[in-house]
């Protein structure tokens, strides 16, 4: 089922984007830390305002914030004010502190009506994002549940999968009785069957757009193996509209992670293509600090290019001949090569600078 689109952004400076419908499914991650001092910490806020930059270099589309009080609705306005990055405003049981991120140019709210409160602030809310033209997401998780389906799941007499997907669709009833479509329905579980079923219930049924995620997914390794599980079996299935890769590590690792993800499902095109081997005895180059060095500015650079790094002459040019351009270590020298023919010999130490005057050649 093909789902309706919702807009995020077009107040301000900030970049309007569409979810759902033909729109390229888009890249989330969350920002982990707080945000409740800018009104007198300038210089954090420009680090912030760098660190959004390079994200949206590696591919990053929209980035949610965590409001859990008023100077952090403050500190989100002032970050709003100053990129065209879409920003999301995450909120829990305080309607009022939506409100005041509302006084800004925010792009959307992150809202539960469970834990709002009552309907009369909920519509609050949803009259307030008529007015600016803010999207809505509504957000379900495990720890969500009304009483009576937590009930129904203890007597089995529904799956937690049926659980968050009837959370969800009494959540969206609400937004349709106040006549607000412009919102996004989220359902997630740190179990990824779970997280797939849900999905795949909701979306036979209902065309609203979905945001993928595993929630608490882990550490790097563990969260991206979750996460990649439910993505791909749900994105090869047409489902899923936006998706944030939840993980106990950094928001250049999500944004990195769901970008190979969205790559490997197809769902996103051109860009580097980075391939690395994973070094082994024959070792002549140390792959990985190389690697760890020229990662994020490779994913950063707009060009469909695709580039090896080698730690030998085997995965060189021989395994790595199809890339426009590699590295790799022969013996005591390190070879610079271009589909798969040797263009350099150099000194390890020369690597980074000689490998940068042959890339740039290629841009």
């Amino acid at each position: 089922m093909t789902t309706k689109k919702v807009y995020l952004g077009g107040k301000g400076i900030t970049k309007r984007i569409s979810i759902g419908g033909d729109s390229p499914v888009s890249l989330q991650t969350m920002w982990k830390d707080s945000i409740n001092d800018l009104s007198y910490n300038s210089e954090k806020l420009d680090s912030i305002l760098r660190q959004i930059n390079d994200l949206s270099l590696l591919g990053c589309d929209i980035i949610r914030f965590a409001v859990p009080d008023v100077e952090s609705a403050v500190g989100l306005s002032l970050i709003a004010e100053r990129t065209s990055m879409p920003l999301v405003a995450d909120i829990h049981f305080d309607y009022k502190l939506a409100l005041e991120c509302l006084k800004g140019n925010v792009a959307a709210i992150r809202i539960n009506p469970g834990n709002i409160g009552s309907i009369e602030k909920t519509q609050t809310v949803v009259e307030a994002c008529k007015d600016n033209g803010v999207a809505i997401r509504i957000g379900i998780n495990s720890g969500s549940l009304p009483k009576d389906l937590q009930e129904k799941i203890a007597l089995h007499e529904i799956t937690r999968a049926e659980g968050l997907c009837e959370t969800a669709v009494r959540e969206a009833e609400i937004f349709e009785k106040l006549n607000f479509d412009q919102y996004v329905v989220s359902m997630k579980s740190s179990d990824v069957q779970e997280t797939i079923d849900c999905n795949q219930f909701y979306s036979q049924k209902f065309n609203n757009p979905l945001h993928l995620g595993v929630t608490e997914a882990g550490p790097l390794i563990g969260g991206i193996v979750k996460s990649s599980i439910a993505f791909s079996t749900l994105l090869k299935q047409g489902i899923g509209d936006t998706i944030r890769v939840s993980l106990s590590s950094s928001p250049e690792n999500e944004v990195i992670a769901g970008l190979s993800i969205l790559k490997e499902c197809d769902k996103r095109k051109g860009g580097v293509t980075l391939i690395s081997c994973p070094r082994c005895g024959r070792i002549g180059f140390d792959v990985h600090s190389f690697v760890d060095r020229w990662q994020n500015k490779l994913l950063a650079m707009n060009k469909d290019i695709t580039v090896a790094i080698m730690g030998c002459i085997v995965n060189g040019p021989g395994e790595g001949k199809h890339a426009d351009i590699g590295v790799a270590g022969a013996a005591d020298k390190v070879i610079i090569f271009k589909k798969g023919q040797i263009v350099r010999t150099i000194k390890p130490e020369d690597a980074d600078k000689v490998f940068e005057e042959e890339l740039n050649s290629l841009l």
